[in-house]
């Protein structure tokens, strides 16, 4: 989790607003509450998903028909895929800030070999001399401009995330809709006929799933 973190705050440098009120919403509606809250409510699901039967192995298949995949980890995973593209993105970003400071670099150097090639105190030695002081100056940059290529890798990290977000929650509805039933009834073998099985603090899920 501090990994994460550490990577989405430095994607927060350079987003947009929209981009930042994102990354809000995904550290303390989901992270928080996953991390604190979510984890507790589902940390006795299998052992108090109790079945009325006492054949070997159904309670076990039972749980596994209920639960394919704990909604604990699909939510990890969730958090994962869609931070996904906003790692490209601020690799690109890092990508264009390098070099914008490389070329910022260049152009003292450029300056400085001319200021040394001119005759002091001419009207263009001291408009050389101006422009390299405004550079040496200039605080070094820590946030590429939103524009040309970086905008477009921009604009392609947003729809992919958005895309990922909403494949997730049509995963969570067709594999355990928005509503955690405290009854479930199984019928696969080794279970010799319909059997009960109940599911701990129910309208605790179904608050968390929602």
């Amino acid at each position: 989790w501090n990994l994460l973190g550490s990577i989405l705050e430095e994607v927060h440098i350079h987003s947009t607003i929209v981009g930042k009120i994102w990354l809000t919403i995904l550290f303390i509606f989901r992270m928080l509450v996953l991390g604190v809250a979510a984890e507790d409510v589902w940390d006795d699901e299998q052992s108090e998903f109790i079945c009325n039967t006492e054949q070997p192995g159904c309670s076990n298949i039972c749980y596994d028909k209920a639960f394919p995949i704990s909604l604990i980890r699909y939510w990890v995973l969730q958090i994962v895929f869609v931070s996904s593209p906003s790692l490209v993105y601020m690799a690109h970003a890092l990508y264009r800030l390098r070099a914008l400071e490389k070329e910022r670099q260049k152009r003292k150097a450029r300056l400085r070999a001319q200021l040394e090639d001119l005759e002091p105190m001419p009207e263009e030695h001291r408009r050389v001399e101006r422009e390299l002081r405004k550079l040496e100056e200039q605080k070094k940059v820590n946030k590429a401009p939103l524009r040309g290529s970086l905008l477009r890798t921009y604009v392609l990290h947003i729809l992919t995330r958005s895309v990922v977000e909403v494949g997730f929650m049509i995963g969570q509805y067709l594999l355990y809709g928005f509503h955690m039933s405290p009854l479930y009834k199984c019928t696969r073998p080794p279970c010799p006929n319909t059997v009960d099985c109940f599911v701990s603090r129910p309208t605790e899920k179904t608050i968390f799933m929602v």
